[in-house]
């Protein structure tokens, strides 16, 4: 009898979880492969709603101790549970060394998992590197998990480029687009009269989708940025239906922002927890515009041809589709966004378009190259290519 090759999973966070999905399921059905699926972080804070019953309902099995949510909204919080995370993993990969570890994007969480498998000379897979935040400590995570890991799967051929700048062998890198989109283009969508009466809103009124997180390089402009964001809000006349930023460090004081903003609008303002996978997808199918600086605005809306007002400089060097408005922080600039955005003109110019994020066969792909890469001495020892190789 052939052994399943073990692939463990890390997700840490909701964002990262409805990126997975797709993929989770293609390793699931394979039957050369054992899905082993790690979950940690914020999926154990009940501050950013309850993620491990989605993950729960959607069949998976989880294994115990290895929760790492900090315990505190600040820097120290967040570094000590880091700490407690390498812990963590550390252990489990002890008990059971995988085959493969997958991890995914640029959260700092993501970090304990990489650490933890190191002296045990796992090798690492990475989804999504080569991206440019500049707005963000992200930027600096993503590419020492970059650097950390052995398989490189990158959403565009410009983040490919990068990866191989940054001195990856090129047989270690494929662009095979978001596996997230996947799901988007598979995904039975709600009609809008549906998902009015499932939020209670009013179907004759367009909504906006709000999801803002901190900017990890600006937290002391951070208070004045959020209340710019909600008076333009204020001032637009929209629906707004807004979800909770990420679990970084000063995420609480955004939360009690927006918590006090839909207790003065309760017809007009829906607060999310965690809208999960298939809410957000509906609410991307079928919203006015989007307004914040999340990563899906410039990943996934663009399949969407959804209008997205992208605020700041959280997503300063992502490749952006022609549906992205760049504005700055102050509530003029926003709210002049939010018209563009809204304005039937503009809409109608996004027919057609193309997301430069893939077509929707990631999942495929990367299930396949897990399953057949040799698992050999090639794989582990890997060697920096200088740019004069590539040329």
């Amino acid at each position: 009898m052939t052994t399943r090759r073990s692939i463990a999973v890390a997700t840490v966070g909701r964002s990262d979880f409805g990126l997975y999905e797709p993929l989770l399921e293609r390793i699931a059905a394979d039957p050369a492969l054992e899905l082993r699926l790690m979950v940690s972080g914020a999926h154990f804070d009940p501050r950013f709603g309850p993620t491990m019953r989605e993950i729960e309902a959607a069949g998976y099995a989880c294994e115990p101790g290895l929760a790492m949510h900090p315990e505190t909204d600040d820097a120290a919080g967040v570094a000590e549970a880091l700490g407690r995370g390498v812990q963590a993993f550390a252990r489990a990969f002890s008990a059971r060394r995988p085959d493969l570890l997958v991890l995914l994007g640029d959260r700092s969480e993501m970090l304990a998992p990489a650490l933890a498998a190191l002296p045990f000379n796992i090798p690492q897979t990475h989804l999504y590197g080569g991206k440019v935040t500049e707005g963000a400590i992200d930027e600096r995570v993503r590419h020492a998990l970059t650097k950390m890991s052995h398989l490189h799967f990158v959403s565009c051929q410009p983040y490919a480029e990068r990866v191989l700048q940054m001195g990856e062998e090129p047989w270690r890198v494929f662009n095979v687009g978001l596996a997230r989109l996947d799901r988007i283009h598979s995904h039975p969508r709600s009609t809008r009269e549906a998902l009015c009466r499932e939020l209670d809103l009013d179907p004759a009124q367009p909504c906006l989708l709000v999801t803002f997180h901190p900017v990890t390089l600006e937290p002391a402009a951070q208070d004045d940025q959020v209340a710019a964001l909600l008076q333009a809000l204020d001032n637009s006349g929209f629906t707004v239906v807004a979800t909770y930023p990420n679990a970084d460090a000063g995420s609480a004081r955004i939360v009690a922002a927006l918590e006090a903003f839909a207790s003065r609008q309760p017809t007009r303002v829906r607060l999310l927890r965690n809208a999960g996978s298939r809410l957000y997808v509906d609410l991307m199918a079928h919203a006015a515009a989007m307004v914040g600086n999340s990563s899906s605005g410039i990943s996934e809306a663009p399949s969407f041809e959804l209008p997205v007002v992208n605020i700041g400089t959280r997503q300063d060097g992502a490749i952006k589709a022609a549906n992205v408005i760049d504005v700055g922080y102050a509530a003029e600039d926003i709210l002049s966004g939010i018209r563009r955005a809204t304005d039937g003109a503009f809409r109608a110019g996004l027919r057609g378009l193309c997301n430069p994020y893939g077509a929707g066969n990631a999942s495929e792909r990367i299930a396949a190259t897990l399953r057949d890469i040799p698992l050999d001495e090639r794989l582990l020892r890997k060697k920096f290519v200088d740019l004069s190789t590539h040329d």
